[in-house]
């Protein structure tokens, strides 16, 4: 299992990665479906302080302090600086939680800020579109990896040995790798974000634009138009109004025919997503 994801758009949204222990979003009813698996968390990072997004914190704080599990790993918490919902919010977990068994950090983060990860890898925020006066972060986790300078690429096996291990050539260069791009609630991100990406996680609240009142989460057309400007190597909606729900599987075979080169995924409103 890589996800784990839990949307309904206004209920609740969580998004567990299991590669990395990485848990975005806690919204409500999430330690009840990852049961034990909390221990396996590391991180929560959130988007926004939005209920639906939040509301299950609490939950795994308490569930992680009082069920059967190895509560020698530290739980870091990260947000958007100066979330005063979040903050208030936590302030609250910890005045119901004054005998933790286990080391808790909050930590609030900035743009400028980036979040270690194990190897090579780390998440770095950017802003997001949703609601004014509220802080929203969508994250990328990246990776640093060496690939074949381009003037190389063409060259056949036998011939890159032969620079390496004879002729002593540098024929490597560094780069930073998009492994997973998240929205969280937003509007369409950059595209710079999500471009050649291997997975990336937007919502689409909207499939049909006229449904949609205020501007503040995406429509699928508009979310169509990010998918072509990025061409990321697999899609996961998620976030989705459960007015769609009769629509989840035309939908789908509608992106499949559209993109027919990228992995295209619906999070379903009343479902359980995993792969």
């Amino acid at each position: 299992m890589e996800f784990l994801i839990r949307s309904k758009a206004l209920y609740t949204t969580w998004v567990f990665y299991k590669p990395d222990r990485i848990l975005f979003d806690a919204g409500e009813g999430v330690s009840a479906e990852l049961g034990n698996k909390i221990y396996g968390i590391e991180k929560i990072i959130l988007t926004h302080s939005h209920v639906d997004h939040i509301a299950g914190l609490w939950g795994i704080v308490n569930t992680r302090n009082n069920a059967m599990g190895n509560r020698n790993k530290k739980l870091e918490i990260y947000y958007p600086q100066g979330s005063e919902n979040i903050n208030e919010y936590l302030k609250f977990i910890g005045k119901m939680n004054k005998r933790l068994r286990y080391e808790i950090d909050f930590r609030e983060i900035t743009l400028s800020d980036t979040i270690p990860l194990n190897n090579k890898r780390f998440i770095k925020p950017f802003k997001t579109r949703h609601t004014p006066g509220e802080t929203s972060f969508g994250y990328q986790i990246l990776e640093q990896r060496k690939r074949l300078k381009e003037e190389y690429r063409e060259l056949k096996e036998s011939e890159i040995k032969d620079l390496i291990i004879n002729k002593k050539e540098d024929i490597l260069e560094n780069y930073t790798a998009n492994i997973l791009t998240i929205s969280g609630d937003s509007l369409p991100i950059p595209p710079n974000f999500a471009k050649d990406c291997g997975t990336l996680l937007h919502e689409c609240t909207f499939f049909d634009e006229k449904d949609r009142k205020i501007r503040n989460h995406t429509s699928l057309a508009e979310l169509k138009n990010l998918i072509n400007i990025s061409k990321p190597k697999r899609v996961i909606i998620y976030h989705v109004s459960s007015r769609y729900n009769s629509k989840i599987k035309s939908t789908k075979e509608e992106l499949n025919e559209e993109f027919p080169d990228i992995q295209i995924n619906i999070v379903h409103p009343e479902k359980v997503f995993k792969i």
